[in-house]
């Protein structure tokens, strides 16, 4: 185990030291350069994601209005014993869209309801259904999430690719030292006469 002792138990590998080889100063430098790399890139790419969700579901949430819609054939009754209105079946409703065209689609509704019954469908500016908008707050936790998977996926990348680097610096080192034993190992085995 190795003790830290100081400030400068990490830069060692940059200082002079007759022992630090230029594979230790090489390593240093790729560990400098990918830390920076994850920091900075996982963090940038971050930010730029969670912003350009939130920019996007904005726009959605501008673009997107509710609109009623009629049922035009009765909900399937309930299928188990279950309160009035709280089981939620696909039925076919009709709705006019913002071009005063008549649109119709499938939509979960009331497990029972008549034909003719009002609901509330949300349509884009092209009058297709969608989902019903999210809060101002849900939706920046959505793009916050977002942001933290696209950072963490982002800074993965050099992560792992210096990890390889190191491994195969490690390697060339531990084959360097293999060679240096073959050749200095056996003068330590002699014996003066």
């Amino acid at each position: 185990m190795t003790a830290f002792r100081g400030p400068g138990a990490f830069v060692w590998r940059w200082r002079r030291n007759p022992l630090r080889r230029r594979s230790d100063a090489l390593e240093a430098w790729i560990v400098l350069a990918v830390w920076c790399a994850i920091v900075v890139g996982g963090v940038l790419t971050g930010l730029a994601a969670t912003h350009s969700v939130e920019r996007g579901l904005a726009r959605e949430r501008a673009g997107w209005r509710p609109a009623v819609a009629l049922l035009t054939q009765d909900a399937p009754k309930a299928t188990t014993a279950t309160a009035a209105g709280a089981e939620r079946v696909w039925a076919k409703v009709r709705w006019l869209g913002r071009d005063g065209l008549s649109h119709s689609g499938r939509v979960r509704v009331a497990a029972g309801s008549p034909t003719g019954t009002a609901v509330t469908v949300w349509t884009d500016r092209d009058g297709a259904l969608v989902t019903p908008p999210g809060t101002e707050s849900q939706e920046q936790i959505r793009a916050a999430m977002v942001g933290v998977v696209v950072g963490l996926s982002t800074a993965a990348v050099p992560f792992l690719s210096g990890r390889i680097v190191r491994e195969r610096l490690e390697r060339r080192r531990m084959a360097q030292w293999d060679e240096a034993w073959a050749r200095f190992g056996p003068m330590w085995g002699r014996t003066t006469g």
